[in-house]
């Protein structure tokens, strides 16, 4: 059977789900996404991704297309219609269809926004065999535009860095910026150091994670010393362990960096606890 999924107020097989051509997000790839995962049938930390959600769509002056509880409803829905027990739930939401293609947006409140959410079941997600493994990634130099705060739907270069590790045979790329590792491609980056974690501060450069405030909040209620800051790749080659965190991979240990390895070459004592923590800690949390 196919997916279920909700396209502007209808819940529709996926094969009969259809946009306008001229949709911004089409287009102009002008719109802003969540991924919120299910674990158990149950959402982890939505609140936290509907607050991020509101931040992304104000900073583009761009109207949100339903209320919090209307959007919860929607996500609840379709993981019951989907039969999803471990997964995730992408919510999209563009600009729309002013009319034609064209470089200036209308104002606010004049183009309706348009709304896709869809499943994407995933059994064991938690039980992933590469967190036993530790990932290995390579650096990248980091050529997005500026904004990357705005959880945009702009993911061509990540994308292409992607594929750039998987050439390498490695699993995920840290981007660099200025001689400083900004974040992975799809997630935040940290090292350890004498039991210090260390990640790179809140700024325009890097997604403010759901993950990554979740994770740091439990560190420090776990007496774990964390440091905000920038760090470079060679800092990193040099840490006693690493790991990224990301909504899809919770805390994934990282234990190459460039064909360096960290430590014994495998997952470092605080990612590991650090993993079990968040995610007993949001299981008793989910909704």
């Amino acid at each position: 059977m196919s997916r279920i999924v909700y396209v502007n107020g209808d819940y529709v097989p996926e094969e009969e789900a259809k946009i306008s051509i001229f949709d911004r997000g089409f287009l102009m790839a002008d719109g802003v996404y969540e991924v919120t995962t299910v674990l158990g049938g149950r959402l982890i930390d939505f609140a936290g991704h509907m607050a991020r959600l509101k931040r992304s769509l104000d900073a583009l002056d761009m109207e949100a297309p339903a209320g919090e509880d209307e959007l919860l409803q929607i996500h609840r829905d379709l993981v019951t219609r989907n039969e999803v027990d471990d997964g995730l739930i992408y919510l999209q939401v563009t600009r729309g269809n002013p009319g034609d293609r064209d470089f200036a947006y209308p104002a606010p409140g004049t183009a309706r926004p348009t709304l896709v959410v869809f499943t994407q079941s995933k059994p064991g997600l938690a039980d992933n065999p590469a967190a036993r493994a530790g990932w290995k990634v390579i650096s990248i130099p980091d050529l997005r535009w500026g904004r990357r705060d705005i959880k945009t739907v702009q993911l061509l270069y990540p994308s292409m860095g992607k594929m750039m590790a998987k050439k390498a045979g490695a699993d995920d790329a840290w981007m660099v910026e200025d001689g400083f590792v900004t974040e992975g491609t799809s997630n935040n980056a940290y090292i350890v150091r004498d039991g210090r974690i260390i990640t790179r501060h809140l700024s325009q450069e890097i997604l403010h994670g759901i993950t990554r405030a979740a994770v740091l909040r439990l560190a420090r209620e776990a007496q774990m010393e964390v440091e905000e800051r920038p760090f470079t790749i060679e800092e990193a080659q040099a840490a006693d362990e690493a790991f990224v965190t990301s909504a899809s991979a919770f805390v994934m240990p990282v234990v190459e960096i460039d064909g360096v390895r960290l430590g014994d070459g495998t997952p470092g004592p605080v990612a590991r606890r650090l993993r079990d923590i968040y995610l007993d800690e949001s299981l008793k949390t989910a909704i």
